[in-house]
């Protein structure tokens, strides 16, 4: 095999045979190929969120700038690092990088190249401009110390016998420079580049943790800005930032994010608020909700409340039992005041104090908030690491919704595995957001607005779930959404070879969402969906 076509770049993403047809059928076979070649790569910039309440973008410019000739006398060019040149997103500043470079693997006279395998998960952050840390190395060459130069390759999941996927690779097997290595033949063209060895090879597979490799010549050269001016800026993909500004929350309002972790949609939407309102920002893992609680407070945001909940429970029980007879009306509940504000939750308060945001409550709820006020929090609800557990919310008690729906994500980038993913698990996927959607459209008031977004290049989770809510409720309609930078959806429906049938769009509806294609646009496959809501009875 000539060495240029085995060290170097040039992945190839294998999907399950019925999903390729899929989504062959949905884009078209040469559209679908552009897509799974741009999604084995990353972004060529990197998207920094600046926090406006603290700083400007052109401050932060200034101090990226002068740190970046503070630590290697070289810094970056001006040209590199702009504002986002879309209206309304001054507050977005870019940073380019560049890639694809062709690496020169050169062997040291009579000596094997010096080689590590890192995991697939390790080698998507090395491709985003991270280090290779020790947990993410899989084998190496024998003799390895600190200071050499290794070439750094990718074991990729491969299906076992059991229909399981995995590497087949037993951590710290030495590799000998032969075919006889690990994924051998698969590791052609999956390599990531040149990395400088910060510990031996003993070193590597005997501690827990540390820089195993720092990267010295990469295919992509991206920026690293992780913990760079904490507080000030949010690393955040853009069609993210667009998502939560597309919502055009105001101050004054009280909004929920649903699926809230790990909080930049989130601290976006506070942020657009001025931090004037109550954002409600849940989540069902309770690490998750202690992630935005730490982003929100690195951010000095005090608008934001945070609860653990699954989103299908969104809707407080007492509500859906209350309002089986008629959905609008909420004569068998009382008022009590802003210390509940339509939270059935364990004695949080999420108002402002001025008492305007009334929400109709069940009464033993009421009597149940009041026993735990008098009592105190106890010792599972305190703040400081604690994470407060909500029963739902009272119905039309949100201005606006986010839901951000949990996906296949198949539009992140860059990718490379896709192969487990199936038709059956991309139908499931579309089930449960469906059921988040209903709980969506109960919470919401009427003259309100939700916005739907997945990080997936999957009709069925995006075209086809607008069409499901289309369909399922007359008072929604599609709204307009600003800024306006994705393209057209999809149009028509899908027939498979099994008899499943899908309907997307229809004509018109087309430019009302927002759908970012990876293999047009320098960014994730990502989609947004914006509904304004109307009169609910009916």
């Amino acid at each position: 095999m000539d060495s240029s076509e085995r060290y170097c770049y040039n992945p190839t993403l294998h999907w399950n045979p019925e999903v390729e047809e899929y989504f062959n059928k949905a884009y078209g076979a040469d559209h679908f190929s552009r897509i799974s070649k741009a999604l084995t790569r990353p972004s060529c910039y990197s998207c920094l969120r600046v926090n406006i309440l603290k700083t400007t973008s052109d401050a932060v410019i200034e101090k990226l700038l002068a740190m970046q000739h503070g630590t290697d006398g070289q810094g970056i060019d001006n040209d590199l690092i702009h504002k986002c040149p879309i209206p309304g997103l001054e507050y977005v500043v870019f940073v380019r990088g560049s890639g694809p470079h062709v690496i020169e693997y050169a062997h040291e006279s009579g000596q094997p190249l010096k080689e590590v395998i890192v995991s697939r998960k390790c080698a998507e952050s090395v491709l985003r401009g991270a280090q290779v840390f020790v947990p993410g190395v899989l084998a190496c060459s024998a003799h390895v110390e600190k200071g050499d130069h290794v070439a750094v390759s990718v074991a990729t999941e491969q299906q076992e016998p059991d229909g399981k996927w995995g590497t087949g690779i037993t951590r710290g097997i030495i590799l000998q420079g032969s075919e006889t290595d690990p994924q051998y033949l698969q590791r052609k063209g999956l390599y990531i580049g040149q990395g400088t060895t910060m510990m031996s090879r003993a070193g590597i597979f005997r501690v827990l943790q540390g820089v195993a490799i720092s990267m010295c010549n990469r295919v992509f050269d991206l920026p690293s800005l992780n913990n760079v001016l904490e507080g000030e800026i949010f690393l955040q993909n853009l069609p993210s930032i667009i998502a939560a500004h597309a919502l055009d929350p105001q101050k004054g309002e009280r909004i929920l994010d649903m699926c809230s972790a790990p909080g930049g949609k989130t601290t976006a939407i506070a942020m657009l608020m001025r931090d004037e309102g109550v954002v409600v920002a849940a989540d069902r893992s309770h690490n998750k909700v202690i992630d935005v609680q730490n982003l929100a407070a690195e951010m000095g945001l005090k608008s934001i409340v945070t609860y653990k909940l699954d989103a299908l429970k969104s809707v407080a029980k007492d509500f859906v039992s209350d309002m089986s007879e008629d959905t609008t009306s909420l004569k068998s509940c009382s008022i009590i005041d802003e210390k509940c504000i339509g939270n059935i939750s364990h004695g949080k308060s999420l108002g402002n104090g001025d008492g305007n945001g009334q929400i109709p409550i069940n009464t033993s709820n009421c009597r149940k908030v009041k026993q735990r006020t008098k009592n105190g929090p106890g010792k599972n609800h305190l703040i400081g690491g604690r994470v407060e557990k909500s029963e739902g919310f009272a119905p039309n008690s949100f201005d606006r919704v986010l839901l951000d729906a949990p996906c296949s994500a198949l539009g992140l980038r860059p990718r490379l595995f896709a192969g487990e993913e199936t038709l059956k698990s991309l139908r499931s996927h579309k089930q449960y957001q469906k059921k988040m959607f209903d709980q969506a459209v109960q919470l919401v008031r009427p003259g309100g607005v939700i916005v739907y977004s997945t990080c997936t290049i999957n009709p069925g989770e995006n075209e086809a779930l607008v069409r499901y809510a289309l369909d399922t409720y007359k008072f929604l309609s599609l709204a307009p959404q600003h800024p306006r930078v994705g393209g057209p959806g999809l149009l028509g429906r899908c027939e498979l070879s099994d008899g499943y049938t899908e309907e997307w769009l229809r004509p018109g509806e087309e430019e009302l969402v927002q759908r970012f294609d990876p293999s047009v646009s320098d960014t994730i496959g990502f989609f947004i969906a914006k509904f304004s809501v109307g009169c609910k009875e009916t």
